[in-house]
Protein backbone atom coordinates (compact mmCIF):
# COMPACT_ATOMS: atom_id res chain seq x y z
CA UNK A 1 0.00 0.00 0.00
CA UNK A 2 2.94 2.40 0.63
CA UNK A 3 4.34 1.65 -2.49
CA UNK A 4 1.48 2.68 -4.65
CA UNK A 5 1.24 5.95 -2.35
CA UNK A 6 4.39 6.51 -3.27
CA UNK A 7 4.30 5.92 -6.68
CA UNK A 8 1.08 8.13 -7.00
CA UNK A 9 2.87 10.76 -5.11
CA UNK A 10 5.72 11.04 -7.79
CA UNK A 11 3.12 10.93 -10.19
CA UNK A 12 1.78 13.81 -9.15
CA UNK A 13 4.71 15.79 -8.91
CA UNK A 14 5.91 14.85 -12.23
CA UNK A 15 2.51 16.02 -13.72
CA UNK A 16 2.83 18.98 -11.89
CA UNK A 17 6.35 20.16 -13.25
CA UNK A 18 5.33 19.30 -16.23
CA UNK A 19 2.18 21.42 -16.34
CA UNK A 20 4.56 24.53 -14.71
CA UNK A 21 7.34 23.64 -17.62
CA UNK A 22 4.54 23.73 -20.17
CA UNK A 23 3.75 27.72 -18.94
CA UNK A 24 7.04 28.33 -18.89
CA UNK A 25 7.51 27.49 -22.00
CA UNK A 26 4.19 29.17 -24.04
CA UNK A 27 5.51 32.66 -22.14
CA UNK A 28 7.78 33.96 -24.60
CA UNK A 29 11.03 34.87 -23.52
CA UNK A 30 12.01 38.26 -23.06
CA UNK A 31 14.74 40.30 -25.23
CA UNK A 32 15.67 42.25 -22.07
CA UNK A 33 19.28 42.30 -21.16
CA UNK A 34 20.07 41.45 -17.71
CA UNK A 35 22.47 44.22 -16.75
CA UNK A 36 25.73 42.96 -14.44
CA UNK A 37 26.69 45.21 -11.33
CA UNK A 38 29.27 46.70 -13.46
CA UNK A 39 26.88 47.99 -16.07
CA UNK A 40 24.70 49.26 -13.89
CA UNK A 41 27.13 51.37 -11.95
CA UNK A 42 28.54 53.08 -15.22
CA UNK A 43 24.73 53.67 -16.25
CA UNK A 44 24.33 55.39 -12.96
CA UNK A 45 27.82 57.47 -13.04
CA UNK A 46 25.69 59.51 -15.42
CA UNK A 47 22.80 60.66 -13.40
CA UNK A 48 21.62 63.06 -15.59
CA UNK A 49 20.95 60.49 -18.91
CA UNK A 50 19.47 57.19 -16.79
CA UNK A 51 15.89 56.73 -15.39
CA UNK A 52 15.91 53.69 -13.18
CA UNK A 53 12.28 52.75 -12.78
CA UNK A 54 11.60 50.10 -9.83
CA UNK A 55 8.43 48.06 -10.67
CA UNK A 56 8.72 46.42 -7.17
CA UNK A 57 6.19 46.91 -4.68
CA UNK A 58 6.91 49.85 -2.06
CA UNK A 59 7.26 47.21 0.23
CA UNK A 60 9.65 45.12 -1.52
CA UNK A 61 11.95 48.71 -1.65
CA UNK A 62 11.91 49.26 1.73
CA UNK A 63 12.36 45.95 2.95
CA UNK A 64 15.12 45.19 0.46
CA UNK A 65 17.04 48.25 -0.27
CA UNK A 66 16.82 50.21 -3.74
CA UNK A 67 18.99 52.32 -5.92
CA UNK A 68 19.79 56.10 -4.92
CA UNK A 69 17.22 57.98 -7.19
CA UNK A 70 14.29 55.53 -8.66
CA UNK A 71 10.92 55.86 -10.08
CA UNK A 72 8.57 53.61 -8.63
CA UNK A 73 5.52 52.20 -11.05
CA UNK A 74 4.34 48.71 -10.02
CA UNK A 75 4.71 46.27 -13.23
CA UNK A 76 0.69 46.38 -13.68
CA UNK A 77 0.61 49.91 -14.01
CA UNK A 78 3.42 50.71 -16.74
CA UNK A 79 1.71 50.32 -19.60
CA UNK A 80 -1.12 53.55 -18.58
CA UNK A 81 1.98 55.35 -17.07
CA UNK A 82 3.59 55.44 -20.35
CA UNK A 83 2.77 59.07 -21.35
CA UNK A 84 4.45 60.41 -18.19
CA UNK A 85 7.87 58.56 -18.53
CA UNK A 86 10.98 60.59 -20.29
CA UNK A 87 11.98 59.23 -23.36
CA UNK A 88 15.34 61.12 -23.50
CA UNK A 89 16.93 58.97 -20.98
CA UNK A 90 18.31 55.92 -20.72
CA UNK A 91 16.04 53.49 -18.80
CA UNK A 92 17.12 50.54 -16.54
CA UNK A 93 14.32 48.87 -14.91
CA UNK A 94 14.64 47.43 -11.90
CA UNK A 95 13.21 44.26 -9.90
CA UNK A 96 13.91 42.01 -7.13
CA UNK A 97 15.93 39.27 -9.30
CA UNK A 98 15.16 40.73 -12.74
CA UNK A 99 12.20 38.70 -14.11
CA UNK A 100 9.34 41.90 -13.65
CA UNK A 101 12.31 43.98 -14.98
CA UNK A 102 12.58 42.23 -18.06
CA UNK A 103 8.80 42.03 -19.24
CA UNK A 104 9.07 45.69 -18.08
CA UNK A 105 11.78 46.89 -20.27
CA UNK A 106 9.90 44.58 -22.99
CA UNK A 107 7.03 47.13 -22.57
CA UNK A 108 9.02 49.82 -22.56
CA UNK A 109 11.29 48.70 -25.86
CA UNK A 110 8.16 48.08 -27.35
CA UNK A 111 6.65 51.59 -27.15
CA UNK A 112 9.74 53.12 -28.29
CA UNK A 113 12.10 53.90 -24.68
CA UNK A 114 15.53 53.73 -24.94
CA UNK A 115 16.10 50.63 -22.19
CA UNK A 116 19.71 49.74 -21.33
CA UNK A 117 18.07 46.80 -19.41
CA UNK A 118 17.13 44.95 -16.66
CA UNK A 119 18.94 44.73 -13.62
CA UNK A 120 17.71 42.61 -10.03
CA UNK A 121 18.10 44.29 -6.87
CA UNK A 122 19.43 41.51 -5.27
CA UNK A 123 21.41 40.15 -7.81
CA UNK A 124 23.38 43.38 -7.87
CA UNK A 125 23.57 43.36 -4.06
CA UNK A 126 24.93 39.56 -4.39
CA UNK A 127 27.91 40.93 -7.18
CA UNK A 128 28.83 43.18 -4.26
CA UNK A 129 26.73 46.79 -5.08
CA UNK A 130 25.41 48.31 -2.49
CA UNK A 131 21.83 49.06 -2.35
CA UNK A 132 20.16 51.67 -0.33
CA UNK A 133 18.00 51.15 2.95
CA UNK A 134 14.56 53.16 1.71
CA UNK A 135 12.54 54.18 4.43
CA UNK A 136 8.67 53.48 4.30
CA UNK A 137 6.62 56.29 3.08
CA UNK A 138 5.73 58.66 6.39
CA UNK A 139 2.36 59.96 6.53
CA UNK A 140 2.59 64.03 7.11
CA UNK A 141 2.15 64.88 10.50
CA UNK A 142 1.50 68.18 9.61
CA UNK A 143 -1.83 69.38 10.44
CA UNK A 144 -4.67 70.42 7.45
CA UNK A 145 -5.77 73.54 9.85
CA UNK A 146 -4.11 76.90 8.92
CA UNK A 147 -1.30 77.79 11.80
CA UNK A 148 -2.10 80.61 13.75
CA UNK A 149 0.66 83.14 13.59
Amino acid sequence: MKTASVMVLVALVTLGATVQGQEEASRPASNAKVLKRAEIDALLAQPATVLVIDVRRPDEITSIGGFPVYLNVQAGDLEKRLPSIAKERVIITVSNHASRARRAADLLQKNGFNVAGAAGAQNYEAEGGALLKIAPPSRSTASAEPRKQ
